[in-house]
C-alpha cells in the first residue's frame, strides 16, 4: 500500500508564507481599532456609512500628516464633543513647541512626528554604541506599547513586539519604573518571558538598554531601546545622562504633539462631520 506524501515547501516559499502571515497579524492589529473609530464617526455625524466616515478621518489625518491609527487611536478614547458645530476641545491652551536639542528635525512642520522619532532612534543608537533598535509609543486605546520606528531588527522580531503589555520584557519595566533598565544579557535575564526571551535572541541581540520617554509631569508616553549582538557592560554616566536628556525632551514633545497637532486633526475631523452631517463623503 503506497501513501502520496506532501511536498516540502522550498525557502522562498515559506519565508513567502511567513510575511502574509505577518501582514495578516499586522491588519488584524489595526483592523478593530479603525473600525471602531468609523463607527463612532459615522454615528455622531449622521453619515450613511462607514465608508463616509473613513473618508472623514483620512482627510483629517492626511491634512495634518497624522497617522490613521494614531487618529483613531486618540478619537475612541477622547470625551465626546458637547455638540455640532462646537469646538470639541474649546478649552485647551496651545504651548509651544518644545526645542529638541539633539536634532532639528521637528522645525520641519507640525507633522513631522515621525522625523522625531527616527532622530530619537538614531541618536540613542549612537549614544549606546549600536544599530539595532526601535521606539515604541504608549497605546491609548489597547494600553501597552507598540512599536512606531525600528531599524536592525528581524521582521519576526517586530512582528512579535509590535505591541507589548505592562510585564515580560525590559521596555515593559522601564515604563513602569520610569528609569533607564539595562539587560546585560539576555539569555539570563529574569525581566523577559521565555517567548520574549527567544524572539530576541533569534534577531540577533544579546543584551539591550531601554530609556522611557516622558513628560514634565512624569508620565511615560514612549520608549527607545538600543539592542546589542554582545553582552552589554554598565553605560558610563555621560551615557546615561545623554539618554536621559533624550528620553526627557522626546516625551515633552511628543505630549506637546498630541495635545496640539493630533487634537488640531480630530478639531478639523469634526468640523468638516457638522459642517457635512448627513452627507455622503468619498476618500481622496
Amino acid at each position: 500500500m503506497s501513501t502520496t506524501r506532501r511536498p516540502v515547501a522550498d525557502d522562498g516559499e515559506l519565508e513567502y508564507l511567513r510575511a502574509e502571515l505577518r501582514d495578516l497579524r499586522a491588519r488584524a492589529r489595526v483592523r478593530p481599532l479603525i473600525s471602531q473609530a468609523q463607527g463612532i464617526v459615522q454615528e455622531r455625524y449622521a453619515l450613511p456609512d462607514g465608508e463616509s466616515a473613513f473618508a472623514l478621518m483620512q482627510r483629517a489625518s492626511q491634512r495634518y500628516n497624522v497617522k490613521l491609527r494614531t487618529l483613531a487611536g486618540v478619537l475612541v478614547t477622547a470625551p465626546r464633543p458637547d455638540g455640532p458645530g462646537r469646538l470639541w476641545f474649546p478649552d485647551r491652551v496651545r504651548g509651544p513647541e518644545p526645542d529638541l536639542t539633539f536634532t532639528r528635525a521637528h522645525l520641519s512642520g507640525s507633522g513631522s512626528r515621525g522625523a522625531v522619532l527616527k532622530a530619537v532612534l538614531r541618536s540613542t543608537l549612537a549614544v549606546v554604541g549600536t544599530d539595532m533598535g526601535n521606539v515604541q509609543l504608549a497605546d491609548p486605546a489597547r494600553g501597552g506599547l507598540r512599536i512606531e520606528q525600528h531599524t536592525g531588527l528581524t521582521d519576526d522580531f517586530v512582528d512579535f513586539f509590535a505591541h507589548v503589555g505592562e510585564e515580560g520584557t525590559s521596555c515593559a519595566q522601564a515604563a513602569r519604573d520610569l528609569a533607564q533598565v539595562t539587560v546585560h544579557d539576555v539569555e539570563s535575564a529574569p525581566v523577559f518571558t521565555e517567548p520574549a526571551r527567544q524572539a530576541i535572541l533569534a534577531a540577533g541581540s544579546r543584551s539591550c538598554h531601554s530609556v522611557p520617554l516622558t513628560t514634565a509631569s512624569g508620565l511615560c508616553v514612549g520608549m527607545v531601546s538600543a539592542h546589542l549582538d554582545r553582552p552589554l557592560d554598565a553605560l558610563t554616566t555621560t551615557q546615561t545622562k545623554a539618554l536621559d536628556a533624550i528620553g526627557g525632551q522626546a516625551g515633552r514633545w511628543l505630549a506637546w504633539h498630541d495635545d496640539t497637532v493630533v487634537l488640531d486633526a480630530l478639531e478639523h475631523l469634526h468640523a468638516l462631520g457638522s459642517a457635512g452631517r448627513g452627507s455622503r463623503f468619498r476618500r481622496s
